[in-house]
């Protein structure tokens, strides 16, 4: 007997063998308990070249306690500067940021996005040549999995559809301010840690790919992005040095973008990362406490222990 394998079937078969080769330490590890982390699939739409098909990415949700509804955030991962690590990205576990924002009374889904870790499958954010790369398409196609995870989590009876959250780290924090300018039913504020295409520390360090590009897409995506926007980045960032990052900035602003840029001292060899190293969570988690607490109400978080900079690992 011959079984037909369906394209959703053949994906999902796809995403389960690159999640068992992609899983790392962190995925081996326990199930958090604490944080009532679940697995899920997230239905999305893709675009190809036979038309459309429903595939599922793979998502982590953590709760707090109780049944809710808790306001949401959509936590984006960034996308590794050899292509050859994106399996690497794993379930992107980082439970220490993860659970402050739990503590502080949200419920968090991380995607993982189409081509990287536990989803698999064909990469669909390419920008195309340093010389002529297309961010506008990179972002639209990132975009289309945040926005697909916003809808999953508009069906759970734990989260509040009325106070989304989109934070995100590096091509995170891009693909959420891609996300952003679709104006989602709920959206209330946007966390960009060190977002942007297109740098190579490598390479050419601080200076990315066609910043004038970026600053036209940025522009692009602020003219229909409602909500302000808290960009987060680091002095010594090896990708997107500040200089160019306050071009950006400007350019969201000109378009009619709502928000704030924050340049921290520098952290480290590379302040790039900053977001995903442990010991950073006391130098980027006030300004997030103070920019989030007037739109939405925050439980009280336990201190977070001070401490001095150190080593950031890059995720571009």
């Amino acid at each position: 007997m011959i079984k037909k394998v369906t394209a959703r079937g053949l994906f999902a078969l796809v995403a389960l063998v690159g999640y068992a080769a992609s899983a790392g330490a962190d995925e081996r590890d326990p199930i958090a308990a604490d944080l009532h982390e679940t697995v899920v699939q997230v239905p999305m739409t893709e675009h190809g070249l036979f038309g459309e098909h429903t595939r599922d990415i793979v998502a982590t949700t953590y709760m707090p306690d109780g049944a809710g509804p808790f306001p949401l955030i959509v936590l984006s991962h960034g996308n590794p500067p050899n292509a050859r690590d994106r399996f690497k990205v794993g379930r992107y576990r980082k439970l220490a940021q993860i659970r402050e924002f739990v503590q502080l009374g949200f419920a968090v889904i991380v995607p993982i996005r189409r081509g990287y870790g536990a989803t698999g499958g064909s990469f669909a954010e390419n920008t195309g040549s340093c010389q002529n790369p297309d961010f506008e398409s990179a972002g639209r196609e990132a975009a289309q999995d945040v926005l697909a995870t916003i809808a999953f989590a508009d069906t759970l009876p734990q989260v509040d559809r009325n106070n989304v959250i989109l934070v995100g780290q590096s091509a995170g924090g891009f693909a959420s301010l891609a996300a952003a300018s679709y104006a989602p039913k709920g959206l209330v504020a946007v966390i960009n840690f060190s977002g942007g295409r297109g740098g190579d520390p490598s390479q050419h360090p601080g200076q990315p790919c066609s910043p004038e590009r970026m600053a036209a897409t940025m522009a692009h995506f602020a003219a229909t992005t409602p909500v302000p926007v808290l960009w987060h980045y680091v002095e010594n960032d090896q990708y997107f040095a500040p200089e160019v990052v306050k071009t950006w900035f400007s350019a969201f602003q000109a378009a009619g973008g709502h928000g704030e840029l924050v340049v921290e001292p520098p952290f480290g060899r590379d302040g790039h990362g900053m977001f995903a190293v442990d010991r950073a969570i006391p130098i980027w988690l006030p300004h997030f406490e103070q920019f989030v607490a007037p739109i939405v109400p925050l439980k009280q978080s336990a201190p977070v222990p001070s401490t001095n900079a150190d080593g950031a690992a890059s995720s571009p």
